[in-house]
């Protein structure tokens, strides 16, 4: 399988290209130049892959939530390529491919771990504890929505892929819950990431810290992630027309009123 994949959702601009799994990415923190980097990126990646952009069997997109000018130029960029060579397109929740960055990166720490304490180096062949025998797979997604707001979704690894806990939501971070049921109060099982753990003065992170094994308010969705998810869904069926494509931005408002601003104030103390 031959994808694009482009994630311009949040101040992070990432492009990446996947070659039967393998996949390459250009990542940079840079908000405002995601027009300007994400054609370049993507024309400079099939190079490098030997690939022209009629080799690719399909396009994938971060759908949002997230920014609303960059959730509208990654769609609006997915959709030209997809059209101009009559490929299906694949649109992910951005707060999906945060939560599988997440998961990629503990099971990452968990492997490292295991090979420290087992005395065991990338190249042995000994015996390794399975990770993903290991208990864990939840994760809670949230994104700084500004406004005194966050974008939460819940998630559980399911075999490759994630599978979603309840709707995603847009509100203040004294609203979010976490799912019922699932092992969220087991300890080393549920992992938040994203910044919206640093939003509205790390509210968020105050009131769930406690049942959650750790937090990443760093983190940020990257197209490679993007890509991961892009290739089950398609193999799935995932794909449609790109004209059909909406943007999932949770919210229609991007500024507060003035009366608004007030009650998020006092609400905040």
């Amino acid at each position: 399988m031959r994808l694009l994949a482009i994630e311009t959702s949040t101040e992070a601009c990432s492009v990446a290209v996947m070659v039967d799994g393998a996949v390459s990415e250009r990542f940079e923190i840079a908000p405002r130049r995601h027009a300007e980097l994400v054609l370049p990126w993507a024309e400079t990646l099939l190079a490098e892959a030997g690939l022209r952009r009629a080799d690719l069997d399909a396009i994938a997109v971060s759908r949002g939530p997230g920014a609303f000018t960059g959730v509208r130029l990654g769609i609006s960029i997915a959709q030209g390529i997809a059209l101009a060579l009559d490929r299906p397109l694949v649109a992910v929740s951005t707060l999906a491919v945060l939560a599988s960055g997440g998961l990629r990166t503990q099971r990452e720490a968990c492997r490292d771990a295991l090979d420290h304490a087992a005395g065991v180096d990338a190249d042995s062949d000994a015996d390794v504890p399975d990770v993903e025998a290991l208990p864990g797979g939840f994760i809670l997604a949230a994104i700084d929505a500004r406004m005194g707001e966050v974008y939460a979704g819940s998630f559980v690894r399911d075999g490759d892929g994630l599978r979603a806990l309840d709707r995603e939501v847009v509100a203040a971070p004294d609203v979010i819950e976490l799912p019922p049921g699932g092992s969220w109060h087991g300890v080393g099982v549920g992992v938040g990431v994203g910044t919206g753990f640093a939003a509205a003065d790390g509210a968020l992170a105050r009131r769930l810290g406690d049942r959650l094994a750790s937090i990443d308010a760093r983190a940020l969705p990257r197209a490679a992630d993007l890509a991961r998810l892009a290739a089950l869904a398609l193999a799935e069926g995932g794909g449609i027309a790109p004209e059909l494509v909406e943007p999932a931005y949770l919210r229609n408002n991007v500024a507060l009123t003035l009366a608004e601003q007030v009650a998020a104030r006092e609400r905040r103390g």
